[in-house]
């Protein structure tokens, strides 16, 4: 299995408080939200919030690249996922001192048509930066892209993933190792240690990711 996370658990743990306190990641069992998708969600996550705060924003570049450092030392380029993960993937090709350059969800319409955008050769090795997995169409059909374009992908890092068995199954199906800093089970028992959420609210939490398309509230 190629889906894998951070290495260090530090990682998880800090990402995962700093998502709370900066509300870029909210839990609302009792009120949920509803996704694009339709489906109903105890969780909703936006982690461009992230940027705004310069110590997460340089907790997150610098743990990016320590992990691409230590599992990807042949990188040649970084590819940023638009929109959520240009800023991102162009602060850590700064701090590792590598070319960047990002891939739309399709190929423009106008001027040269381009899904990606920046410079890179063919066969050079790439590292996918993505700042959320959900279910790992959009991530993937990144991926997809840069293969196409004759690039090697090394593997993916993202800085939270929900843990869907789609997304697992999405990522070993395409090949694509996946690692992340943070994750649905560590942020859950974050939540639950800090106070934020009780004991019931974490039982509705599970439930809902086991099956996200058929929850519709709370237990």
């Amino acid at each position: 299995m190629n889906f894998i996370h951070a290495p260090m658990i530090n990682f998880e743990k800090k990402t995962a408080e700093y998502l709370l306190q900066i509300k870029a990641i909210k839990l609302q069992p009792s009120n949920p939200f509803t996704w694009a998708s339709g489906w109903k969600s105890p969780i909703y996550c936006d982690n461009r919030k992230t940027l705004s705060y310069p110590e997460i924003r340089s907790f997150i570049c610098d743990s990016f690249a320590e992990l691409i450092k230590d599992l990807y030392p042949q990188t040649e380029v970084i590819a940023g996922v638009a929109t959520g993960a240009i800023a991102h993937g162009a602060l850590v090709s700064d701090k590792l001192g590598l070319p960047f350059i990002y891939v739309r969800s399709g190929a423009k319409e106008h001027g040269l048509g381009n899904q990606i955008e920046g410079y890179f050769e063919p066969k050079q090795k790439v590292v996918v930066i993505e700042d959320l997995i959900s279910t790992g169409g959009s991530s993937l059909n990144a991926v997809n892209a840069l293969r196409e374009s004759g690039c090697e992908v090394l593997g993916m890092v993202a800085i939270f993933t929900y843990e869907f068995k789609k997304a697992t199954d999405a990522f070993a199906s395409q090949n694509c190792r996946l690692n992340t800093l943070s994750n649905y089970s560590v942020l859950v028992e974050t939540a639950l240690k800090t106070g934020y959420i009780g004991q019931t609210e974490v039982d509705t939490l599970k439930s809902w990711r086991m099956d996200p398309a058929a929850w519709g509230g709370t237990l």
